[in-house]
């Protein structure tokens, strides 16, 4: 069964952080090493009442408002989110209510980052093989700002909070091709949060400073930056090929590579090492930053709206990140 995205949608919180706020707390950084370095110029965060699910449901609704496809069309809901309102109940359950849609329909949440809505498109187009739905709404949303401890300098430039949604249908403007899927767990304390689950259900209090002056505690995000980076040279370039091998293509017949959008240093470097030319891949984290979940979908709306992806194009998605997980497929625009 062919599987299509119908609509997308992104919602930006409104508190914005440019790079000249951030300097002011870390004086040492300047507004254009922040640039340079990590490609960011300026951020959205959540409000201190404003959670994950309320930003997918203004996504959402922004969606929906353009009038493609009905509230009542919507059988599935999936919800991709790190930062659940509650342990329990489901964030999607309460964002089927809050959006007014069918009882008669499936709801679930899971729990990835930066592979999040690849694998989530995954999740849809088995769900419509199964038959099970004919149309899924597929959500992102992060509010990892609220993870960071207020004097992490290196984290506070790079992530942004957002939300997105996405409907898939069996009709629509971009194709969902064929997946590679990965997994290594062996590096989950690279990132992440300890306490607050219920291994360590209450707050460690035990904040320490390295010798940058980078905060690290079991209460706040912690991420192992050079880990990360080895974790991700050493399994998107196989990633990549994996792709192209499952969808019967050549990396010369990809119009554009939309990877998740980490960080701009790393951008450069896979971009290098997989000798892709810089008009066939995508950038947009300077006015985002690294949103997580949200990131490759918000790149490819920019992309779309810029004239970068056209009809005709195939277009190979990479996420990779938090877990370890990676995830990758190629959407296929159609033609007029």
């Amino acid at each position: 069964m062919n599987t299509y995205i119908k609509d997308i949608a992104y919602y930006l919180p409104q508190t914005e952080i440019s790079n000249e706020v951030i300097v002011r707390d870390f004086p040492e950084w300047s507004v254009e090493k922040i640039a340079s370095k990590v490609g960011v110029d300026k951020r959205h965060v959540a409000a201190e009442d404003e959670t994950a699910s309320d930003m997918a449901v203004k996504a959402a609704e922004i969606l929906f408002q353009r009038g493609n496809i009905r509230k009542e069309d919507i059988d599935f809901v999936l919800f991709c989110t790190q930062s659940p309102d509650y342990k329990l109940p489901t964030s999607a359950c309460m964002i089927q209510h809050q959006l007014g849609l069918r009882k008669d329909i499936g709801a679930l949440d899971f729990n990835l980052g930066c592979s999040g809505f690849v694998y989530g498109l995954s999740l849809a187009k088995g769900l419509m093989a199964g038959g099970i739905a004919s149309n899924v709404l597929l959500l992102t949303a992060e509010t990892y700002n609220k993870y960071l401890h207020p004097k992490d300098k290196g984290n506070r430039t790079i992530f942004g909070d957002a939300a997105s949604a996405t409907v898939i249908g069996m009709s629509g403007f971009a194709q969902i091709g064929e997946f590679s899927l990965g997994t290594d767990g062996s590096g989950a304390n690279n990132l992440i949060v300890r306490s607050g689950g219920s291994r360590i259900p209450e707050a460690k209090n035990d904040i320490r400073f390295d010798e940058n002056g980078n905060p690290i505690s079991s209460d706040y995000l912690y991420m192992n930056g050079s880990e990360i980076f080895t974790f991700t040279l050493d399994n998107v370039p196989s990633l990549v090929n994996d792709t192209l091998v499952n969808n019967g293509l050549e990396k010369e017949t990809i119009n554009q590579f939309v990877f998740h959008q980490a960080n701009k240093y790393m951008l450069n470097f896979l971009r290098k090492k997989l000798e892709i030319e810089q008009d066939r891949f995508y950038y947009c984290l300077s006015k985002f930053g690294n949103t997580v979940s949200s990131s490759i979908p918000i790149a490819l709306i920019e992309a779309i709206d810029d004239g970068t992806i056209h009809e005709g194009d195939n277009v190979l998605l990479a996420g990779f990140g938090v877990g370890y997980s990676w995830a990758g497929t190629v959407l296929r625009f159609s033609k007029s």
